[in-house]
């Protein structure tokens, strides 16, 4: 069936889908602010490397834990409610930056985002299986990623432009108004539908967590998160700035090309791999090409042009998450996909935590972010984590091959 229970007009169906497609953006956005506002808030906190690589690293956490308790509250009362309260928290999670003396406040502010921000994807997966087929999922959570990265584009020169123009508090003020503005949005237009569940949520979870190949896909997809959560999130600036000696907002809006290549990368690379019909091969594909990008910049000088084409490749294939996600979702029964599709999200976004702790920790014992050698070693890390994840959909890949022909009957039936 093409619409749920829920059963609303299409152009509803579509103006619901928006909302969270936008909430999934405006996450975005805060995601990505401690990239440009690092030396503000370094400065205003006197904080080093490891800590500020810990500071943006905590979202990933609360995030990451938030996807399960907030996958059983959207099934047990309905995406209105969960998603109006989750944007309300991130919106709180922002005023330690404005009103706080003291480092733990900030940190329990950026945990809050982390776990407000949960909301977004989850609420983009309920609201797409309420109101479209299955069939379609892969296709409109591309659109609903593109969206979303709008927002992390503008997270990128015409934020650092606002911060410098403006101050990084007014900014920071400005985005917790336009949270609120969202949340009223959200509590009056998005549907207020529970799902009643046909068995007990641990059972459902036990099943989710003991499927050996949606744990392994999870964790090569998270081993792949470098570029995205690691580079274009956080260090990029800092990196430009430090080794190709760029300034201000360039410097800033060079990043922002990842963010713009998925954009384009999501559609595609959804569409390729329904024209192959093989979605591991595409995702292995996109990490070798990930792999040779960054082996390319962080070796030579390249000039900005090169760069930009360079970062906006990277992009494309960061969207192989999109096809991880739904990967792992077919390796289980029908009944509980969305749940998997929530685990599949959680543990990949753990890995963004470790990630940007292992960047901030290697950043800062080699000398910290002022220092080029410094950031050229930590951000070294990446292509490293690429290929082992990369290898390891290589390996899913050769099994998933050695077991097609013995699969073939109960697909059938």
């Amino acid at each position: 069936m093409s619409v749920s229970s829920l059963n609303p007009k299409r152009s509803i169906a579509w103006f619901v889908w928006l909302i969270a497609s936008v909430f999934y953006a405006y996450q975005y956005i805060l995601r990505v602010m401690p990239n440009i506002m690092l030396s503000d808030i370094m400065e205003r906190f006197e904080i080093g490397a490891t800590a500020f690589g810990q500071f943006s690293g905590i979202y990933y956490i609360g995030y990451s834990l938030m996807h399960l308790p907030l996958g059983i509250l959207l099934d047990r009362f309905g995406p209105r409610k969960v998603m109006t309260i989750c944007i309300l928290v991130s919106v709180a999670g922002l005023l330690p930056l404005i009103f706080s003396d003291y480092w733990v406040y900030p940190i329990i502010g950026r945990l809050l985002i982390g776990m407000g921000s949960s909301a977004s994807i989850l609420g983009v997966f309920k609201i797409i299986r309420m109101t479209f087929s299955e069939k379609r999922f892969p296709r409109m959570l591309s659109l609903s990623v593109t969206i979303g990265l709008l927002g992390a584009i503008y997270g990128g020169g015409p934020v650092d432009y606002m911060r410098e123009a403006l101050g990084y508090q007014t900014v920071v003020q400005l985005f917790a108004l336009l949270g609120v503005l969202l949340a009223g949005i959200t509590y009056w237009i998005v549907p207020d539908t529970t799902t009643s569940s046909q068995g007990s949520v641990l059972s459902d979870i036990k099943e989710v967590l003991t499927q050996k190949r949606v744990i392994w896909c999870c964790i090569f997809a998270g081993l792949m998160v470098g570029p995205l959560e690691g580079f274009a999130d956080v260090w990029g600036t800092a990196f430009l700035k430090q080794v190709y000696g760029y300034e201000g907002t360039l410097a800033a809006s060079l990043p922002s090309m990842v963010f713009i290549g998925m954009c384009f990368g999501a559609p595609l690379l959804s569409f390729l791999a329904e024209k192959m019909n093989n979605y591991l091969v595409t995702i292995v594909a996109a990490g070798a090409a990930m792999i040779v990008s960054f082996c390319f910049f962080l070796t030579w000088q390249l000039s900005s042009s090169v760069l930009s084409l360079s970062f906006i490749v990277v992009g494309v294939c960061c969207a192989y998450q999109i096809l991880a996600i739904y990967k792992a979702s077919t390796y289980v029964r029908a009944e509980v996909a969305g749940l998997t599709t929530a685990v599949a999200n959680m543990i990949i976004m753990i890995f963004g935590y470790a990630l940007h702790t292992l960047l901030g920790s290697v950043i800062n014992a080699l000398g910290g972010p002022t220092n080029s050698k410094a950031l050229i070693y930590g951000i070294g890390v990446i292509p490293a984590t690429l290929l082992m994840g990369t290898l390891g959909f290589v390996l899913l890949l050769m099994t998933e091959k050695k077991a097609a022909p013995q699969q073939v009957v109960p697909q059938k039936n």
